[in-house]
């Protein structure tokens, strides 16, 4: 994967997510179109795992053949960064779980989960000229 800013590049899905989440609706503190938020917490998703194959092939990490499962996500950053791997464990639990299986639609409990994408994304700035590239 050789993109000139990967951090743009994830970025990308979070901004489509957050585009997603723009036509959900809101009453109180819940969206109310279940379509657009399981679409907006599976783009946000994959964008977590994008910026985590783009760490992981910058930091030379061996590459695996064949489907990744979050279990090696995990396995990796358990080894490397301890932070991140807090941020992958409850973006994975708001955003592929409750969000996207569960079509789980409170406000606040989805924010938190697009804060840990973005805090996974943050870590591929200092390999992007911190974000300012043109691609």
């Amino acid at each position: 994967m050789k993109y000139e800013n990967p951090y743009r590049e994830a970025m990308r899905y979070i901004d489509n997510a957050r585009t997603a989440l723009s036509l959900a609706g809101k009453e109180d503190k819940f969206y109310l179109d279940e379509k657009y938020v399981k679409s907006a917490c599976g783009i946000a998703y994959s964008g977590l795992l994008k910026a985590l194959d783009f760490l992981f092939d910058i930091k030379d990490v061996p590459k695996r053949r064949g489907r990744k499962s979050i279990f090696y996500y995990q396995e990796i950053l358990s080894g490397m960064d301890k932070k991140l791997l807090k941020h992958l464990n409850n973006g994975y639990e708001v955003l592929h779980l409750y969000g996207y299986y569960d079509g789980g639609s409170k406000i606040e409990t989805l924010e938190t989960g697009l804060n840990d994408a973005v805090s996974i994304i943050t870590a591929l700035k200092p390999y992007s000229g911190n974000g300012k590239n043109n691609k």
